[in-house]
């Protein structure tokens, strides 16, 4: 069985020290390495932000995508693979703006993969611009007086489209995300882990002690999590002001929805039963066409 750190190379993280992203890296490793996964059996897809430095200081077999384009790669692997787990990270400015209608159409179609959203509620790439996911009318660079928008609601729209398992973990509780890593990596189907990373550097409002003080277990409650409309309805509770005080805003993380036995998409496509890469291909040649270019 590996050890969680050969998952990683020689290259030191250069996250800002006190990044949610190095809780996350360390909490994957752990999981990988629970699973007992060889580094021949996974490959791992980033999109561009911060989380994306990821694809820098893991040693394993992965590809980095444009802004907001994980996904569609992380698909076509998964189709052609089927052989391979597939692991995706992206973060809240990345995967849920430019690439949110990828998002939506990888979970309508159940595509076996595992979606870890690093979402700390800012464009931290960037220096600190409102993503998707920031809180309504917190001040940000890009807007001085405060953000318009309600925040859009990932674990809302996931249930909605149908992925099969959707979670939400918090990086200042690694053993808890570890755990939910493991459920979501083991799960047949499209699974969404949304973690609320803070970002110490421009999100002076969602820091650790804010969720510390608001954070509850699901698995701690009476909560089962088979019912896809109460799942919806809770979803919805992770709304929040900047003003909400700790004893009336509360936010759940754990294992929101989970439902076994749906095919997934590759499970349909008669592509994926008997992939190419399986048989030996006769060399074309491509001089022609070349020398036209």
């Amino acid at each position: 069985m590996p050890e969680p750190k050969a998952f990683t190379n020689a290259n030191k993280p250069t996250w800002c020290p006190g990044c949610g992203n190095h809780a996350m890296f360390l909490a994957l490793q752990r999981a990988l390495a629970e699973l007992g996964w060889e580094k021949h059996e996974f490959a791992m897809f980033w999109g561009i932000g911060c989380h994306g430095n990821g694809a820098d200081f893991y040693d394993v077999q992965g590809f980095h995508a444009l802004h907001g384009r994980a996904l569609p790669p992380a698909a076509a692997y998964a189709l052609t693979r089927p052989d391979q787990r597939v692991i995706v990270e992206m973060g809240d400015g990345d995967g849920y703006g430019l690439g949110l209608g990828h998002f939506v159409h990888a979970c309508r179609r159940n595509v076996s993969m595992t979606v870890i959203a690093h979402n700390n509620q800012i464009y931290g790439l960037t220096t600190g611009q409102a993503s998707p996911t920031t809180d309504h009318l917190m001040p940000t660079v890009s807007t001085p007086k405060g953000v318009l928008e309600d925040p859009i609601n990932p674990i809302g729209l996931a249930l909605a489209e149908g992925a099969t398992f959707v979670a939400r973990g918090f990086a200042g509780d690694i053993p808890h995300l570890t755990a939910l890593y493991v459920e979501a990596l083991s799960h047949d189907g499209f699974a969404l882990v949304d973690v609320f990373q803070p970002c110490v550097t421009w999100n002076k409002v969602n820091t650790f002690s804010w969720f510390r003080e608001r954070v509850f277990k699901l698995e701690e409650t009476d909560w089962v999590a088979s019912d896809r409309v109460k799942a919806f309805e809770l979803s919805l509770s992770t709304f929040h002001e900047l003003t909400c005080a700790p004893d009336t805003c509360r936010i759940p993380i754990g294992v929101y929805y989970r439902v076994e036995g749906k095919p997934t998409y590759e499970a349909a496509t008669p592509a994926a039963a008997e992939p190419g890469w399986k048989h030996a291909l006769e060399p074309r040649d491509v001089s022609a066409i070349m020398a036209k270019l």
